[in-house]
């Protein structure tokens, strides 16, 4: 599987290029109000314990905007800032940071919300073998963000999309006329090393996906005692993954069955926004 970050600085000038076009449009008529040359110091404060996540995408929407602006981090990505700290500190033109603003924090506080949940998700299931994975029900156009913000709180990316993996679901079985042909199917027509992976809803469909040499199978909803008899069953010839009634109250007794991944949809899906705002303040 390709590399999904390796242009992260062209996706991120996408991102917020769209969002600021989406914004402001034609001009921000309130920060109009503003004298042209009226400079501004601000602090990013935080009311939320968190994973920090999107300091480039802050960084980029203020430069955007004023390209000598000047921003100062007291965190990078992945480190936890504790609940009434200030992750930054800016300064700028006063028109730019307060068009900024809004575009700016979205994206900080939704990629941290990202992060904080995964890192959740991952110590939740420290010292089992399970790896935390991400799935594609992602906000529309901000995939690579939200990837991107799983892997900061520790988690591990599911393929980015269609184009580079192949998972086959009840649907593409049932077209196919059953898990061995769709296996078999996937695993002649795949380029040497695409993800193949097969999603089964019980034991008889795992063996059979084992029969067809599947080494990657998602369990559908399985329930614990289910889980530990495809864990036995499976061996060591598939790597086996848990989806579906996963939250923070199940994750370590679905990781302790022994499957190798846990894939959560609600990572990137069912985002709490981390509590943030932009201060201005007055240097000493």
């Amino acid at each position: 599987m390709s590399d999904p970050f390796h242009a992260l600085e062209e996706t991120i000038t996408d991102d917020v290029t769209r969002a600021l076009a989406e914004d402001v449009r034609t001009g921000d008529l309130t920060a109009s109000l503003i004298p042209a040359d009226r400079r501004a110091h601000a602090r990013l404060l935080t009311r939320d314990t968190a994973v920090v996540c999107g300091t480039q995408w802050f960084d980029r929407t203020f430069t955007e905007l004023d390209p000598e602006a000047e921003i100062f981090w007291h965190y990078a990505d992945g480190d936890e800032a504790v609940a009434g700290t200030s992750l930054c500190e800016l300064e700028g033109t006063a028109r730019a940071v307060l068009t900024a603003e809004r575009t700016a924090l979205n994206f900080v506080q939704l990629l941290s919300g990202v992060a904080t949940r995964t890192r959740r998700y991952v110590l939740a299931v420290a010292g089992t073998r399970a790896k935390i994975l991400d799935t594609r029900k992602t906000i529309p156009g901000l995939r690579v963000a939200q990837k991107y913000a799983v892997m900061t709180g520790g988690g591990t990316n599911h393929r980015m999309g269609l184009h580079d993996g192949i998972l086959i679901k009840e649907n593409h079985i049932e077209a196919a006329g059953g898990v061995r042909a769709a296996v078999t199917a996937a695993l002649r027509r795949a380029d040497p090393g695409t993800m193949v992976q097969v999603e089964v809803e019980d034991l008889r469909q795992l063996q059979e996906a084992l029969d067809a040499g599947a080494r990657l199978v998602l369990l559908d909803n399985f329930d614990l005692p289910k889980l530990r008899e495809a864990v036995a069953l499976a061996g060591e010839r598939a790597e086996l993954e848990a989806s579906g009634g996963v939250d923070l109250d199940t994750v370590r007794a679905i990781a302790e069955t022994g499957v190798h991944r846990i894939s959560i949809g609600a990572l990137t899906k069912d985002i709490e926004a981390v509590d943030l705002s932009l201060r201005f303040f007055h240097p000493s």
